[in-house]
């Protein structure tokens, strides 16, 4: 059953992604590249070149899902490879929601009273 809480992780793969890879290939990028474990129970959002489609890896304890959404018009908000420092991006599940639904992330900013532990 796919489900996901307020407490899930979601790391983002900044650099772009051949989006011909499958399981295998997006899973050998988030231990070699991103450095993570697959099986934590993590989203692994990946990108291609020119930001109109997104592959999602998520390992939900029985096996492994992989999504698939493309833009038919405009592109996602994406982190620039020079503003991250390990090539990798933490977000919350709302902003991921929101990059997903179209939003521009670039600017935005949590308000003082919002904060999640």
């Amino acid at each position: 059953m796919l489900s996901f809480t307020g407490s899930l992780k979601v790391w983002v793969c900044v650099n772009p992604c051949d989006m011909r890879r499958g399981f295998e290939g997006l899973a050998a990028l988030v231990s070699e590249q991103l450095k993570e474990d697959l099986r934590s129970g993590a989203l692994f959002v990946f990108c291609n070149k020119r930001h109109t489609r997104l592959k999602v890896l998520y390992f939900d304890g029985s096996g492994l899902w992989l999504m698939t959404k493309r833009h038919e018009k405009g592109t996602f908000s994406w982190p620039r490879a020079g503003e991250v420092q390990e090539g990798k991006i933490l977000l919350a599940p709302e902003a991921f929601a929101m990059l997903t639904d179209g939003v521009d992330l670039h600017g935005a900013k949590l308000r003082p009273w919002y904060r999640r532990d």
